[in-house]
Formats: C-alpha cells, sequence, structure tokens
C-alpha cells in the first residue's frame, strides 16, 4: 500500500489529516476541517482497524479519541476554575479544538501554530467553518524569531492564565529536542499569571501494542523519519518536566478520557507553572 502527497507539504501534515479525519468521523470536527487526504488514509486503513476491533487488539480511533477528549476534559477544568483565559495549541494541524473552545468560550483567546503549510490551509478551513481565533506559522524547534513560541506568545495579556497545548507532537522528536520544546514552554507560561500544559505523550515503544508499532512506521514512513519514544516510563517523564522548569507533572493514563481499545496506550500529561 502507498499513499503519495505533495512533495512540497509539510513533513508531519499526513498525519495531521488523519487525525483530523477521525475527529471529523466522531462528531468532533467541523466538515470544513476534513480533507481529501484524510479521507483517503482513513479508508485504507479501516480494513487493520477493522481485524483488531475483531481481534479484541488496540485501534488508532481508540487512543485518538482518548487523548483528545482527555486534553480537552482537562482544558476544559483549567478554563472553568478560572485558571486559564488564552490558549496556545501547536502544531494544531487539523484539530477542531480551536473551533469548539472559541465558540463555547466567547472571552478565550486562542492561538495556533503550525508549519506554514498546514498553517495556510487550516487559516482556509477556519475561514469556511467561521472560525476566528488566530493561525500563525510555527516551528516547534526555533529559539527565538517570528516562528517561535516566543512569538506566539506576544500580545497576549500577562495578567491572564495561559494554556499551551501540544497534541500528536512530541514523539516525533528525540530527548533531546523534547526536552528543549518543554524548557521553552516552561519558560513562557512563567510570564503569565499562571500556566498548565497540556500533550499527550507515547512511552517507550516496549511497553506498546502491535498496532501501535505498526502505525509507529507507518508514521516514520509519512514524515520520512522515526517515531521516537524519548521516555521510557513515567517517572523519567516527570523527571524531565521537572528539569524543563516545570513545578508540578501529572501524568494521566488515557483510559482517563475513554475506554475505547487503545485508550491505555497513551498518557496525557498536565503539567503546570506558578503563577
Amino acid at each position: 500500500m502507498r499513499f503519495r502527497f505533495p512533495r512540497d507539504s509539510d513533513a508531519i501534515s499526513p498525519t495531521a489529516h488523519y487525525t483530523g479525519e477521525v475527529w471529523r468521523r466522531n462528531g468532533l470536527g467541523h466538515d470544513a476541517l476534513g480533507t481529501r487526504q484524510g479521507r483517503l488514509l482513513f479508508e485504507s486503513l479501516q480494513p487493520l482497524m477493522a481485524l483488531s476491533r475483531t481481534l479484541g487488539g488496540d485501534t488508532l480511533e481508540g487512543f485518538l479519541l482518548a487523548r483528545h477528549r482527555l486534553i480537552d476534559a482537562l482544558l476544559e477544568a483549567a478554563i472553568e476554575a478560572g485558571n486559564v483565559g488564552q490558549v496556545i495549541e501547536i502544531a494544531a494541524g487539523m484539530s477542531p479544538r480551536g473551533l469548539t473552545f472559541s465558540a463555547r468560550h466567547p472571552d478565550l483567546t486562542y492561538v495556533e501554530g503550525d508549519l506554514p503549510v498546514m498553517a495556510a490551509r487550516k487559516r482556509t478551513a477556519l475561514a469556511k467553518a467561521g472560525g476566528g481565533h488566530r493561525v500563525a506559522d510555527f516551528d516547534a524547534l526555533a529559539d527565538d524569531g517570528p516562528t517561535s513560541l516566543t512569538s506566539l506568545a506576544a500580545g497576549l495579556d500577562r495578567e491572564r492564565g495561559l494554556a499551551v497545548i501540544s497534541e500528536g507532537l512530541i514523539n516525533y522528536f528525540p530527548r533531546a529536542q523534547v526536552d528543549g520544546l518543554w524548557a521553552r514552554i516552561a519558560t513562557t507560561l512563567r510570564d503569565f499569571r499562571g500556566g498548565i500544559y497540556l500533550s499527550d505523550l507515547f512511552l517507550h515503544s516496549g511497553n506498546a501494542g502491535g498496532v501501535q508499532r505498526a502505525f509507529g512506521a507507518l508514521l516514520g514512513a509519512f514524515v520520512r523519519g522515526r517515531v521516537h519514544f524519548p521516555y521510557a516510563d513515567p517517572d523519567q517523564a516527570e523527571a524531565a518536566l521537572a528539569a524543563a522548569g516545570f513545578d508540578t507533572a501529572t501524568l494521566h493514563p488515557g483510559t482517563e478520557g475513554g475506554s475505547g481499545p487503545g485508550a491505555e496506550r497513551v498518557t496525557v500529561i498536565e503539567a503546570r507553572v506558578a503563577g
């Protein structure tokens, strides 16, 4: 089975198309966020998912939905508690979260960042969907400059709490790059009246199920690289978050976001800095 995408597309964009289609098919996303590439990937992987489901194994939809719903629940709780009034979602892809939360909380400031080709596509989709939040070009590995996290945070209100979200991003990078990204996020959050970081994380591949390992190989082929498992266990991840500058870190099991097949394969990070 071979998938072909335009060579000028951003490397990670195929997975963004696929996850966007998963959200849409499960009632979480606007139809405008669906793409032809996403539909192709979704339909092509359905036989594998059906076989795994029949055999009692994991499914991609199960853990993708679990992580998405759990991040949503943690973000909603932080907003309702008055701890968050602004959100930066990095590598947002075709996620419906910005559209959903901006509509649900009109006073919420929501900023998305992604690689230029995907960001442009998202802006076009949001125009069709009626979404008005900002989408900016972003490079997760930039220390400074116009595509950095510092730039995304510029102009936000330092007197309001900020949440930074990354979904489906961390396992594309080796540990040194993740450590650097987490340090930049913690530093950015410390400039605000309280800050929270929410992200999914897949721990060491030795704990992964067969479907997850197969999907990891497939993603690696799409992005012309590897899918990484930078931390072996929760203790190691929590230590890395503390070293990056977070004051507290909680690793939630994916099953808190749902009990679908594969939910137990994902962990969701809730890391905070004091205001």
